[in-house]
């Protein structure tokens, strides 16, 4: 990390800081500084894009950062497929099992269908109950950890896998097409895990149901999703070029909506707030024209009355601007449903990672302190990311008072829970 030290070092000198000024600027020490700039420590992106903002960089140290790598494109199905064994007294457990051997037959042709027997009727009256039941896991989602949910999703799939290649068209196509949303679904689930691999495996296996099923605009989503994959690596480039190939493809408003939000949250943590701002109205333009344009489950979050404020306050944030991103997440919090605890957790662990920021302690504590049971009691790896950082910030003011009252909580959040 050599050229970022120097960078940083000829940057500062330029604007005419010295190293305890710009340690004032940006609420780090004056020796850690000093340890970056000769190349002894590794910067963090929140370093890095915090000089940025005080030295008017536009991105330029942010980009000097490399994002943590991706999950190998090659990755092998994760063990993620249950099989269910039932004893002579009727007790049944949930067992691991190969997820090719559960999931990955042929996808093209007649199927399967002519020998166990025609079962259209049998879709057309399961795919409207289906439907109502995956609406209803996703709520399930909100308050339950993903490794318990993960037997019901993925048998839920297998379920409409075996119903499609025993159906005729459409009602074959249905059902790959709403197991496909399932699919993509589990892959956010083993994202919240904090298993990306997993996730990368699952929202592929959706495109190929997808496909199948003749809709391919997950195919053009999942790029979406890699995006964010790739913000969660603090890989800003990554997400741009994922967001952009998504916006690029032939795929609904809704799809191009979400992109442009991911390509703006990028742009952001970059430093690039020009391209942030222009992609975040070309997302909400977007966005709009897409309200009604699909019958079938709603691609991305649902929780929330408007993610498009999360997507700003977000990249409010990671500009510096601390103080607009936190009263857009103030606002917006009260607004979620109480039920909507997953999703409680992300907007006050973002919120008081906006507040710590500004030194406003007790507030920030008092923000997160009741999500940090939530982290802990649904498996929340994307609050955790938030978290990890807030537990950086605040340790710079270890000795006050709401830090000292805070710290064994956030730390026992911060805790993975063990597989089961």
């Amino acid at each position: 990390m050599d050229d970022f030290g120097t960078e940083l070092r000829r940057r500062r000198e330029a604007a005419g800081l010295s190293l305890t000024d710009l340690a004032q600027r940006v609420r780090y020490s004056k020796s850690h500084l000093s340890k970056i700039e000769s190349g002894a420590k590794r910067p963090s992106g929140p370093l890095a894009r915090s000089c940025d903002v005080a030295l008017a960089a536009d991105g330029a140290l942010t980009r000097l950062v490399p994002g943590r790598p991706g999950p190998r494109a090659s990755a092998p199905p994760p063990a993620q497929a249950w099989t269910v064994a039932v004893d002579g007294t009727d007790a049944a457990a949930f067992t691991p099992a190969g997820v090719s051997a559960y999931l990955l037959g042929g996808l093209t042709g007649a199927g399967r269908g002519a020998s166990s027997g025609d079962r259209t009727g049998e879709a057309e009256a399961a795919l409207p109950l289906v439907r109502a039941w995956f609406d209803q896991l996703r709520l399930l989602g909100q308050t339950s950890r993903p490794a318990a949910l993960g037997p019901l999703l993925v048998s839920t799939t297998g379920f409409l896998r075996e119903l499609a290649e025993a159906s005729r068209p459409p009602a074959r196509q249905q059902a790959l097409r709403l197991a496909a949303r399932i699919a993509e679904y589990t892959g956010w689930m083993a994202q919240e895990r904090g298993n990306d691999a997993a996730a990368a495996w699952w929202t592929d296996h959706a495109v190929e149901l997808a496909v199948a099923g003749g809709n391919a605009e997950l195919r053009a989503y999942a790029l979406v999703r890699r995006a964010e994959l790739a913000l969660y690596r603090d890989d800003a480039l990554g997400a741009v070029q994922l967001a952009q190939e998504a916006r690029a493809a032939r795929c609904g408003a809704r799809t191009r909506g979400l992109a442009a939000q991911r390509e703006a949250q990028g742009y952001a943590l970059m430093g690039d707030e020009a391209g942030c701002r222009r992609a975040l109205a070309e997302a909400a333009d977007l966005l709009a024209q897409s309200a009604g344009d699909d019958d079938e489950p709603a691609l991305g979050s649902t929780s929330a009355p408007d993610p498009m404020r999360f997507a700003t306050a977000w990249s409010l944030h990671d500009l510096g601007r601390l103080d607009e991103s936190a009263e857009i997440l103030d606002a917006e919090l009260d607004l979620l449903p109480p039920t909507a605890r997953r999703a409680r957790a992300r907007y006050a662990a973002r919120l008081a990672l906006a507040l710590a920021g500004q030194r406003q302690l007790e507030r920030a504590a008092a923000v997160v302190g009741p999500a940090l049971e939530t982290v802990r009691s649904v498996d929340s790896a994307t609050a955790r990311y938030d978290l990890r950082q807030l537990n950086r910030v605040v340790r710079r003011w270890r000795d006050d008072e709401a830090v000292r009252r805070l710290m064994p909580a956030l730390t026992s959040a911060l805790r993975v829970a063990p597989a089961r």
